[in-house]
């Protein structure tokens, strides 16, 4: 086949995906870059497009919004990057810097437009930022959506300090971004799970107190007990309705808590009192601009921070992967390899 490509019938189900011969990509023109893609990663925004509830009703779609991989050719006008480069895609290609204009999806590939589920790409340019030096494809492509989320909650949004405070929700690629760049940052790192290997592998990676949800329902309170009554100053909420109210319970008076994940569904009560009472800091957070992108690659140099992958699927057991995923035992990023 000359571009291997997955794609979803209209509607999606992973019995909808289906191996084909997507056709090699256009030159590219003014501004834009070819891109052979070699990795990309699994997000639950991307379980949700490929398993169907997501997905395109009307329209195939070719999935997955990471993509990483070497610069094949460019375009006129194209200064930033040249043959042979490492570089990794952005969540939202039109977002560049600066605050969010547009609402929801309709940009994002995967999603609104056609994704990185194959092995060659004609865009443009901005779409895309350098990876950063040494790392893997499969490392890179981890920053796209999961590595961007996190430093945009806990850095752009939380203004996260030395000495304050972070709860971190699971093990899943965002959760454990954020514990990683919340103790390179200086700060004190609490993390919970069900599974008892799982905390011991968070406490080995800079937890400094960790949590069993399912032995402790009521998590909130135990998160308050540990920070002598005061609560965390920022709160990763990955959860949705089924886990905001202890997260809400554990953050500190005006505390900062990023709205990402609905892990637990998209509709429930809100403790609106909770809220009002604590003064809390209720932001949503979806991904980050190229900007965030771009300041993010650095930081993970300048950090010697690297991603913890679970496992790599190549990209024809596409399915097999999110059914990893969607079982639960991973710890960190679930990669494809292209």
């Amino acid at each position: 086949m000359e571009n291997r490509t997955i794609r979803l019938a209209p509607g999606g189900g992973f019995e909808s995906a289906e191996l084909i011969d997507g056709g090699q990509p256009a030159a590219p023109g003014q501004g834009e870059i070819t891109v052979r893609l070699r990795a990309s990663s699994l997000n639950f925004h991307d379980y949700g497009v490929v398993k169907g509830p997501m997905a395109p009703k009307h329209e195939a779609r070719i999935p997955m919004s990471d993509g990483a991989g070497e610069v094949t050719a460019v375009g006129d006008g194209v200064t930033e990057f040249r043959e042979g480069d490492a570089v990794v895609s952005t969540f939202f290609p039109d977002w560049l810097a600066g605050d969010p204009v547009d609402e929801g999806f309709g940009g994002t590939p995967g999603d609104g437009i056609d994704g990185f589920a194959r092995e060659s790409i004609t865009a443009a340019a901005t779409s895309f930022t350098r990876a950063p030096v040494g790392w893997s494809h499969a490392e890179a492509a981890t920053l796209t959506t999961a590595g961007t989320t996190a430093w945009r909650s806990l850095f752009v949004h939380g203004n996260l300090q030395p000495g304050q405070t972070v709860l971190t929700l699971g093990t899943g690629g965002v959760s454990i971004f954020a514990l990683q760049m919340a103790v390179a940052a200086g700060a004190r790192v609490i993390s919970t799970s069900s599974s008892a290997e799982k905390l011991e592998r968070l406490k080995a990676m800079g937890a400094d107190a960790v949590i069993n949800y399912q032995e402790t329902p009521e998590w909130g309170s135990a998160v308050r007990e540990l920070t002598d009554g005061r609560g965390v100053d920022h709160v990763v909420e990955v959860g949705g309705p089924g886990t905001l109210q202890q997260s809400m319970t554990a953050a500190a008076v005006g505390g900062h808590v990023s709205l990402i994940g609905v892990l637990t569904g998209v509709k429930g009560e809100f403790p609106l009192i909770q809220a009002l009472l604590r003064q809390l800091r209720l932001r949503g957070v979806l991904v980050g601009s190229r900007a965030d992108q771009q300041n993010l690659v650095t930081a993970m140099e300048a950090t010697g921070i690297r991603p913890v992958i679970d496992r790599h699927f190549p990209l024809t057991e596409l399915v097999d992967a999110f059914r990893h995923e969607e079982s639960g035992a991973h710890f960190g990023k679930i990669c494809v390899d292209i």
